[in-house]
């Protein structure tokens, strides 16, 4: 392995990123904006039980806000790897903006019926799922990557500050306002983010030389590069591994509350606020702990306080026990996601971060959703306190179940662009246009007989990279005239997808190259030959 490819990371202090002033100005304009977003949730909340007070139709709110993330967090993905993310992050917070004014007036003017609701919030959690990929893929930009887990850590951090202030605020402005105001609020967070994406001096992107990728061909490159991605496919069975289980208490937390005797509504905020206050607490320990605990065991670690207190949650008779687990629980919970957000974000290269974060984004929101399901259904049939009992166990039983799936192993690859390839040769009279294709690539080797075992090996290992980068279809042929050569071929949608992958060819990418490379023993280097399916009118 080159020197390049055992990149260490050290551990910076929990303020690091403040040092960044890009990083300083968007993170204090998330946090007014997710407060908004919070008083926003509870006002919606509140204003159905007005509308109407069906446990069914109540549950719905949080329903349509969730499920526009599932849905289209890959297309968002692939948006914003299309186009300048800081110009696509201005122009849907414009729009949600609109919307939430749009929904203020109707409150406002008694307008607002049950059906309205859900829309307008189907439409705010659309806009939600269109801004989090964009968000979390500008985030290595604006520090340094030392910085990155403590600025991740804090991104957790403010959205636990907004949890903990927006529905205390929400209470008060429906109180003293009236039920218009929390939508009001929410519509003028917008704004201050708006401004603060504004004032951010980003630095100018290279220009580009290829026309965009076409939308759903960048949804299927997306996920096949995350499904040849080693480092994120182990990230996601982890994170499928916690949160199918971790899931339960999150669910089950109103039972949990009114379960314990005296609880209710009042006590249920005060589990929530526990929760983020332990969020808050492990937020800024975390970069402390980094130095001591590798991230798979600070995951291993978080996951085991996660199990601690839901079994707390289970068989707690009083506050004096449940209060205690929440905070248990805000901790466990910070740990992982920090852990698993941080390995997610390492495993991906720059061209394609806000898809790869995408399919994480929506691993998480698809086991939350699911396993709500699941855990309200075993409750149902058995016990609040054996649901969880049973979820702190299967979530202990899932570590060693995944623990091959190593983190953090992007941290060690360079995956900066190694601009390696050179320009394809082509005749003067070729049709080279963009949307010519498919394409096949041809590379030809020769290997020495004692070599061909080892050969095989790396390339093999090369195929991956292969699919990562827009290939469809790979494989390697022995020629039977002359068993020395080897020929290795891939197939790609177009011309323009072919150039592409030149662009997309990563320092640790080229070091996997020179691997197969080094066992060509001709004076020439290996032969590279392109062919493109005939044009249509050529076919006829």
């Amino acid at each position: 392995m080159s020197k390049r490819a055992t990149h260490i990371v050290t551990p910076a202090s929990t303020w690091a990123p403040f040092a960044h002033s890009a990083f300083a100005l968007l993170w204090t304009a998330t946090l007014i904006s997710n407060i908004g977003a919070w008083v926003h949730n509870a006002g919606a909340a509140w204003l159905m039980t007005t509308l109407d007070p069906s446990p069914a139709i109540v549950a719905l709110v949080q329903a349509v806000s969730a499920l526009p993330i599932f849905c289209f967090a890959l297309l968002a993905g692939t948006l914003a790897d299309r186009v300048d993310k800081q110009r696509f992050l201005i122009i849907v917070n414009i729009v949600i903006a609109a919307v939430t004014f749009a929904l203020a007036v109707l409150v406002a003017l008694g307008w607002m019926t049950p059906l309205l609701l859900l829309v307008f919030t189907f439409m705010i959690g659309t806009g939600a799922a269109f801004i989090a990929p964009a968000w979390q893929a500008v985030v290595p930009e604006l520090v340094t990557r030392e910085s990155l887990p403590p600025a991740i850590a804090l991104n957790s951090l403010g959205i636990n500050i907004s949890r903990a202030i927006g529905p205390a605020l929400a209470g008060a402005l429906i109180i003293y306002i009236g039920l218009a105001a929390p939508f009001v609020v929410n519509a003028m967070s917008y704004l201050v983010i708006i401004g603060a994406l504004l004032a951010w001096k980003r630095p100018p992107a290279p220009a580009r030389t290829l026309p965009p990728e076409p939308l759903l061909g960048g949804m299927l490159t997306g996920l096949r590069h995350a499904s040849h991605n080693a480092p994120l496919k182990a990230t996601l069975l982890r994170a499928l591994g916690y949160f199918t289980f971790a899931s339960a208490y999150w669910a089950l937390l109103p039972l949990i509350a009114r379960a314990i005797p005296g609880g209710g509504a009042g006590f249920y905020g005060i589990l929530l606020g526990a929760i983020g206050a332990g969020a808050v607490v492990g937020a800024l320990a975390l970069p402390h702990i980094r130095t001591k605990l590798d991230a798979n065991q600070l995951q291993v670690l978080g996951t085991i306080m996660t199990a601690a207190a839901m079994l707390g949650f289970g068989f707690a008779t009083s506050a004096w026990f449940a209060v205690p687990a929440a905070l248990l629980g805000g901790l466990g919970w910070i740990a992982v996601l920090t852990s698993l957000n941080v390995s997610a974000q390492t495993a991906l290269p720059n061209w394609v971060r806000a898809r790869g974060l995408s399919i994480f984004i929506m691993v998480f929101f698809g086991c939350m959703a699911a396993g709500s399901i699941v855990w309200g259904q075993v409750a149902s049939v058995t016990s609040l306190s054996t649901t969880l009992l049973i979820a702190a166990v299967g979530a202990v039983v899932a570590i060693p179940l995944t623990w091959r799936a190593q983190l953090g192993q992007g941290e060690h690859r360079d995956l900066t662009p190694a601009m390696s390839w050179g320009a394809p040769i082509i005749a003067d009279s070729f049709d080279d246009s963009p949307d010519r294709g498919p394409v096949m690539v041809t590379i030809s080797y020769v290997i020495e007989a004692n070599n061909a075992d080892d050969f095989l090996q790396a390339i093999h290992a090369l195929s991956a990279e292969r699919y990562r980068n827009g290939a469809h279809s790979w494989g390697v042929y022995q020629d039977a005239a002359d068993p020395s050569i080897w020929f290795e071929w891939f197939f790609l949608s177009s011309w323009a997808e072919h150039l592409r992958q030149h662009e997309r060819v990563t320092q640790h990418d080229q070091d996997i190259h020179d691997a197969v490379r080094a066992y060509h023993s001709a004076a020439k280097a290996p032969e590279v030959r392109h062919y493109l399916a005939p044009v249509r009118a050529l076919q006829r």
